[in-house]
């Protein structure tokens, strides 16, 4: 089955310019205010395949100067009507030319990295990301666990895809996501742990810490497996030494 990126998508976009931070995302970005702080020294940061800007605006709510880059189109345009004062930029994939090198404090990429296909693509990307880092900077890489695909969850519906159990990295799932008004099934590329450490080696880069974040009880959200399945793994990154 040929991939595709499903969100390059005028109505895709038009959907997720109203998301936020619902049900199964809110354990994608609970924590990132920690792990930032605790990781990240500095205030230039970039939000690598930031769609309609909610991770953008996400990062500039915590007092860091952003840029954000995607190649979707559509979701650019999108990011710029909800944030007309933020910094968007529409950019050829895999060009990092109209960004400058060893600059930032913080890359972030939250989900972007579910829907590259294959390891060369995945390392390339990485290799580029790693230039723009100053010495110390960090990338914060937050990606689907593979048992998100597997599951059902406040946000996501992967039942009417069972195929999916038998899946192995670098093979196409699909998954549903209900938070929103667009119910077509998303095409996302499995990418397991192991997967993910070897691109990250061939890159240049190495693990500083591995964050998987669990729902609690007391939290005001409808949890279906998220208290006992973490959904998310979060990677803070740095350059080999």
């Amino acid at each position: 089955m040929k991939f595709s990126n499903s969100y390059e998508d005028a109505r895709r976009a038009e959907a997720y310019a109203t998301l936020e931070f619902p049900g199964t995302y809110y354990l994608a970005y609970r924590d990132l205010p920690k792990i930032i702080y605790g990781h990240v020294k500095g205030i230039n940061a970039l939000d690598f395949g930031c769609g309609t800007g909610r991770s953008t605006r996400f990062l500039k709510k915590l007092g860091l100067r952003t840029i954000g880059v995607d190649i979707a189109e559509p979701m650019i345009l999108k990011a710029r009507e909800r944030d007309p004062h933020g910094e968007y930029r529409c950019v050829k994939d895999g060009d990092f030319s109209s960004l400058k090198k060893n600059s930032y404090d913080l890359v972030l990429s939250v989900f972007t990295f579910d829907n590259i296909p294959t390891k060369e693509k995945k390392v390339g990307l990485f290799k580029g990301l790693g230039t723009l880092l100053k010495t110390n900077g960090k990338i914060v890489n937050v990606v689907s666990s593979p048992v998100i695909y597997t599951h059902e969850w406040a946000s996501f519906s992967t039942k009417d895809f069972p195929e999916s159990a038998a899946a192995k990295s670098g093979d196409i799932v699909r998954i549903v996501q209900t938070d929103i008004s667009d119910a077509r099934p998303v095409e996302d590329i499995l990418w397991t742990v192991a997967s993910y450490e070897a691109v990250y080696s061939l890159a240049g880069l190495e693990i500083a810490k591995t964050y998987r974040p669990l729902a609690r009880e007391n939290e005001p959200h409808q949890w279906v497996n998220e208290t006992r399945i973490p959904p998310w793994v979060i990677y803070v990154l740095k350059k080999k030494m």
